[in-house]
């Protein structure tokens, strides 16, 4: 049957971003100057030093005849199409991007994007957040999103600000006790 009439996906079309979070509909991508640099870091490797040693095997596999059971061939090729995602993906964020400097941030007092802040919860327990950009959040790390229902919530508060905000657990107050810009 002619390809035309079946509906498969050979690949092309997927969305570039895999497993990322998608930014939401008519928002800014916003990232810290560390963040930025550290994806203007992978972009650049992936295009001056990965891709290319690639693109050598590739063609070095290639060259040695048939391709069907040639393994270096049809990993390097699966692994060229990943890169190339990747790359996609990485010069659209690069592209896209509003970069946030925290240090230079005005209105210190409150809560906005690059804030570090320690807040305290009901039970005593204290933590500290920085509130980055979505490919830049690491929670494990103490950097949430600046879309996360917690950053969301945290937003134009002050020092001493009783805060609620929906948790994944059901409804949590906290008590932000320092803000800072880093």
């Amino acid at each position: 049957m002619n390809k035309a009439f079946v509906k498969e996906n050979d690949g092309e079309g997927e969305d570039d971003a895999g497993n990322e979070p998608a930014l939401p509909p008519d928002t800014k991508n916003y990232m810290t100057p560390r963040g930025h640099r550290r994806m203007r870091e992978e972009f650049e490797h992936l295009v001056k030093v990965e891709r290319p040693n690639i693109v050598q095997v590739v063609s070095w596999a290639a060259g040695n005849g048939d391709r069907s059971e040639n393994g270096d061939y049809i990993y390097g090729k699966k692994r060229l199409r990943e890169i190339d995602k990747r790359i996609r993906f990485l010069s659209k964020r690069l592209d896209s991007a509003v970069v946030v400097d925290p240090a230079h941030q005005s209105g210190q007092e409150q809560v906005f994007f690059g804030a570090t802040v320690t807040i305290c919860d009901s039970d005593g327990a204290e933590a500290s957040y920085q509130i980055v950009g979505i490919d830049e959040a690491d929670a494990s790390a103490g950097r949430i999103s600046w879309i996360s229902p917690l950053a969301r919530a945290l937003m134009k508060a002050r020092e001493g600000d009783l805060v609620r905000f929906a948790s994944p657990a059901g409804q949590r107050e906290i008590e932000i006790l320092e803000i800072r810009y880093e």
